[in-house]
C-alpha cells in the first residue's frame, strides 16, 4: 500500500518532535530500541513485511523493556489494540522503541513505538503505537513478584504515567462492554444477507498445529507471545482469504489477553473462522490451545483481526457476505458487529483531533467508557504541556496562556491552605458553587453513569457567544447558554498524583438545543489539585477556548482579562479556606456527598468555561 506524502511529513514532524524531547530530557533506564531491516525472508507476497514478523519484533522489544525495570524475567499479559496505518516494504529499516510507562502492584504497562525508515528517500513515518502489559514470573513458591515505582522523567512521560491508569480501566472494563453492548442490542445490525449470495462461514474454518521448538521460546523456556500472534495471524490470513478469494490486508487487531503460558514441546492448535463480513472489512476470529500428547487442551489466547481487501489505488474494496455457521454462528456475528461499533467509537473519540467540530460527541452507555477516557487524557495532556506562558500573576494567583492556531489554553493556579482530598470534595459539590461564583446559575444533574462520571445540564450567563455560534444578540437581556457536559473525576491511584475533574461537552437526544437558550460547547476544561508537602493544595482550572471565543480574546488586554480571573479564583481559595474544616455546615450536604462532589466538579469548570465564553469569570 502507498503512503501519502503528507502522512509521511506529518509522522515525522511527530517523530522529531518526540526525539528532540528525549535528547532533552535524563535517559530512561527502561528504554529498548531496535531497529531491523526488512528482508525477503521477512515479507508476504506484496514484499511488505509481514505483520507477525513485525508482532514478534514488537513482543521481544517490549519484553526486554518490562525486564530492564522488574529485573526478572516477564511474560506478555496482554495487548491493547493496535492500528496499522501504513505497511513496511523490503529494504526499509523498522525502528522499534519501547518503554515501561507505568508499573503497578504486580504489572505494568510498555508503550511501543513503531515507525518505519526509507533509507533512499531519507523520510521516517509511524506505522503503530501499541501498550502492552507484562507481568513478572511468579517466585518459586508461587507468589506474585511486586514491582518498584516508576518515576517520569520528563513531560513526555508524565502525561503516559498519568494515562496509564485511565488505560488499564479502560482494560478491566473491556470485556463488560461487550456483554452490556449484547445484551442491550444496542449495536446496529447489517443488512439483511441474501442466502443464495452469501458464503458460509464454515468455508473459512482454519485449523493448524504447530509444534513449539526451542527456536519458538524465548529466554525462558515459553513460547514467545509474539511468536503465538505470528501464528494466529498466519491462520487468521488464510480464513480471510478464503472468503475474499484474494490477498487481505490486516489493518488492526483488537485487544486481547493470554490466558496461559505454553512451553516447548507444546503443540498448539489455533483456529480461525471468519466471524463477520461488513462492506469493506470483516473480522476474523482466532482460538489457540495448547496441549501435551496427553491431557486436555489449555486455552491460550483469543483474538479478533480485522482485514480489508485493497485495490489497485490502496483503497478498500466492497466483500460478500456471510452466512454464520448453524452451531455457535449467530452468537460471533453479533459479538463483531459489538466489537466493530466499539472500534468506530474509539477512532472517532480517541482518534479524533481537538480542532474538528462538533466539539460535542454524541454520548450513549456503550461509549461511556472511551469517552471517560477521552475526557481525563484530554486535561492531563493539556496540564502536561510545557509551553506554558505567564500571562499575569497577581498575589500568587497565575494565569497562564499557551496560544495554538486554531485555539487558545487558560490556566489559573493558585496554592491554598486547603488538604487535596478537601479541596476536591469542595470543589466537586455543585450545589454549592453559586457561594463564590457569580456567573453560575443553574445545574441540573441529568445522569449518574456510575461513581466517577456523570452527565449535567448546566445554564450560564451568554457573553460573546457560545462555542459554535459565533454571535449572540446585543440588545435586550442576555440570553443564557447551557452546557450538556461529560463529568469525570479521579482520585490520585498513586502519590504524585492530581485530584482531577475533566469536563468536555456531549450531546444526548433527550436534551436539544432549547428555544431561548444558546447552545454552548466545552472541549477541555477542568481542575487538577495537588497535594503539596505541607497539606496544602495546588489547585489548577484548566480550558480551552474555540476559534469563535479566541479571536475576541486575542484582541483584549490580557492585564485586563487577569483580572477576572483574578477575583474569580480569590473568591473560590476564600469559600475553600472557609470550609476547609468539615465541622463547617455546608448546604444541601446529604448521603448523595459523592454525587454531589460530581456535581460541583461540573459545575465548577462549567462556569470557568462560561468564564471564557464571555468577558468575565
Amino acid at each position: 500500500m502507498s503512503v501519502r506524502v503528507s502522512d509521511m511529513e506529518r509522522d515525522a514532524e511527530e517523530e522529531e518532535e518526540e526525539e528532540e524531547e528525549d535528547e532533552e530530557s535524563p535517559v530512561n533506564p527502561t528504554v529498548v530500541r531496535m531497529s531491523q531491516i526488512v528482508m525477503p525472508c521477512h515479507s508476504n507476497h506484496r514484499q511488505e513485511l509481514s505483520v507477525g514478523q513485525l508482532l514478534k519484533w514488537m513482543d521481544s522489544t517490549a519484553c526486554l523493556s518490562a525486564e530492564r525495570h522488574a529485573g526478572s524475567s516477564c511474560v506478555t499479559a496482554s495487548m491493547d489494540d493496535i492500528h496499522f496505518e501504513h505497511t513496511i516494504s523490503v529494504g526499509q529499516v523498522v525502528n522499534i522503541k519501547a518503554k515501561v510507562n507505568r508499573a503497578f502492584n504486580t504489572s505494568m504497562e510498555v508503550g511501543i513505538h513503531v515507525s518505519c525508515e526509507d533509507l533512499f528517500l531519507d523520510r521516517h513515518w509511524r506505522v503503530c503505537h501499541a501498550y502492552a502489559t507484562f507481568v513478572t514470573q511468579r517466585s518459586k513458591t508461587g507468589k506474585k513478584v511486586m514491582l518498584k515505582p516508576l518515576s517520569p522523567r520528563s513531560h513526555t512521560e508524565q502525561v503516559e504515567y498519568s494515562l496509564a491508569a485511565e488505560r488499564r480501566r479502560v482494560r478491566m472494563l473491556h470485556d463488560d462492554i461487550i456483554r452490556d453492548l449484547l445484551s442491550s442490542k444496542s449495536m446496529e445490525q447489517g443488512e439483511s444477507v441474501e442466502v443464495e449470495k452469501a458464503v458460509s462461514a464454515v468455508k473459512t474454518k482454519v485449523e493448524s498445529v504447530e509444534l513449539v521448538l526451542p527456536p519458538h521460546a524465548n529466554h525462558q523456556v515459553n513460547t514467545f507471545g509474539g511468536q503465538i500472534m505470528a501464528w494466529m495471524v498466519n491462520v487468521a490470513t488464510i480464513a480471510a482469504s478464503r472468503l475474499c478469494q484474494a490477498h487481505p490486508t490486516l489493518r488492526g487487531i483488537d485487544m486481547f489477553k493470554f490466558r496461559g503460558p505454553s512451553q516447548v514441546g507444546d503443540r498448539l492448535l489455533l483456529r480461525a473462522i471468519v466471524n463477520n463480513a461488513f462492506k469493506n472489512s470483516m473480522e476474523v476470529g482466532v482460538r489457540a490451545e495448547a496441549y501435551q500428547e496427553e491431557g486436555p487442551n489449555r486455552h491460550i489466547n483469543s483474538a479478533f483481526m480485522t482485514f480489508e481487501v485493497l485495490d489497485k489505488d490502496g483503497k478498500p474494496g466492497l466483500l460478500p457476505r456471510i452466512r454464520p455457521e448453524p452451531a455457535e454462528g449467530t452468537r460471533r456475528l453479533e459479538e463483531a458487529i459489538a466489537r466493530k461499533k466499539i472500534r468506530l467509537d474509539r477512532k472517532y473519540i480517541i482518534s479524533r483531533k481537538q480542532t474538528e467540530v462538533p466539539l460535542s460527541v454524541p454520548w450513549d452507555p456503550t461509549n461511556q467508557v472511551y469517552l471517560s477516557y477521552n475526557n481525563v487524557s484530554a486535561l492531563k495532556m493539556l496540564a502536561a504541556q510545557n509551553n506554558w506562558r505567564l500571562s499575569s500573576e497577581k498575589d500568587k494567583v497565575r494565569l497562564y496562556t499557551v496560544e495554538h492556531p486554531s485555539m487558545l489554553s487558560f490556566r489559573v493556579e493558585s496554592e491554598v491552605d486547603v488538604p487535596a482530598h478537601r479541596a476536591f470534595g469542595l470543589l466537586s459539590e455543585l450545589r454549592t458553587r453559586n457561594q463564590w461564583d457569580s456567573h453560575y446559575k443553574e445545574c441540573e444533574l441529568i445522569r449518574r453513569v456510575d461513581e466517577d462520571d456523570f452527565l449535567y445540564r448546566v445554564l450560564t450567563p451568554s457573553g460573546l457567544g457560545a462555542v459554535g455560534s459565533p454571535t449572540t444578540p446585543s440588545t435586550g437581556e442576555k440570553p443564557l447558554q447551557d452546557f450538556i457536559l461529560l463529568a469525570s473525576i479521579r482520585k490520585p491511584c498513586a502519590s504524585g498524583d492530581p485530584y482531577v475533574v475533566a469536563l468536555r461537552s456531549v450531546t444526548l437526544p433527550t436534551h436539544p438545543p432549547m428555544d431561548g437558550f444558546t447552545r454552548g460547547e466545552v472541549l477541555c476544561a477542568g481542575f487538577t489539585i495537588l497535594e503539596t508537602p505541607d497539606n496544602k493544595s495546588l489547585i489548577s482550572y484548566y480550558n480551552q477556548a474555540s476559534p469563535e471565543v479566541l479571536l475576541p480574546y486575542i484582541s483584549t488586554d490580557m492585564a485586563g482579562l487577569s483580572s477576572s480571573f483574578y477575583h474569580t479564583f480569590c473568591s473560590c481559595s476564600r469559600y475553600l479556606t472557609h470550609h476547609r474544616l468539615p465541622s463547617h455546615p455546608e448546604p444541601d450536604q446529604t448521603d448523595l456527598a459523592l454525587l454531589q462532589r460530581a456535581e460541583s466538579s461540573e459545575s465548577d469548570t462549567e462556569r470557568l468555561t462560561a468564564a471564557i465564553a464571555s468577558t468575565q469569570l
